[in-house]
């Protein structure tokens, strides 16, 4: 049984004739996106798995209790202490509030690996929550007498 297809000159296929094609097995004749697209498509669903992961994490009772010590030891002669114990038991923070509080220590070491596991994080495609009150810390830092933690902090802001 042929078909007289002159009304699209057999350029497209009818709705009956793409079901066959699909019941079989041809498939479709477009393709997934290839290069630059398919790097940023892939980037962009880790970002979003990790983000997910983020939101239904729960983080160790131990970690918590951590974060807790070092907002209570915020602004205290503490603050570099607490950061110390949190970072040796749960590494360098991802939250701001706590990013905040590491770069308030006042401690070369503690601001150093705060803001290289930032631009690290920045480095690999990850997202950064950036507040107001980050950025405004980190312009801080930048004009601060520290050349190693003014020089991150520049490269900090120039990544976000």
């Amino acid at each position: 049984m042929s078909r007289d297809r002159s009304w699209n000159d057999g350029d497209k296929l009818s709705f009956s004739e793409r079901d066959r094609k699909r019941r079989e097995g041809g498939g479709s004749d477009e393709s997934r996106p290839q290069g630059d697209s398919k790097v940023r498509e892939e980037q962009a669903s880790s970002r979003y798995r990790k983000t997910l992961d983020g939101l239904f994490a729960k983080p160790g009772a131990d970690d918590e209790k951590l974060a807790a010590a070092v907002r209570a030891a915020h602004g205290t002669k503490k603050c570099a202490e607490a950061c110390r114990a949190y970072r040796d038991a749960a590494g360098f923070p991802s939250h701001p509030g706590l990013i905040g509080i590491f770069l308030d220590s006042g401690e070369a070491d503690l601001m150093i690996g705060v803001l290289e596991s930032l631009l690290g994080q920045a480095a690999s495609g990850e997202e950064l929550e950036a507040t107001r009150g980050l950025r405004s810390q980190l312009r801080m830092l930048v004009d601060g007498r520290d050349s190693i933690v003014a020089g991150l902090a520049e490269d900090l802001l120039a990544a976000l």
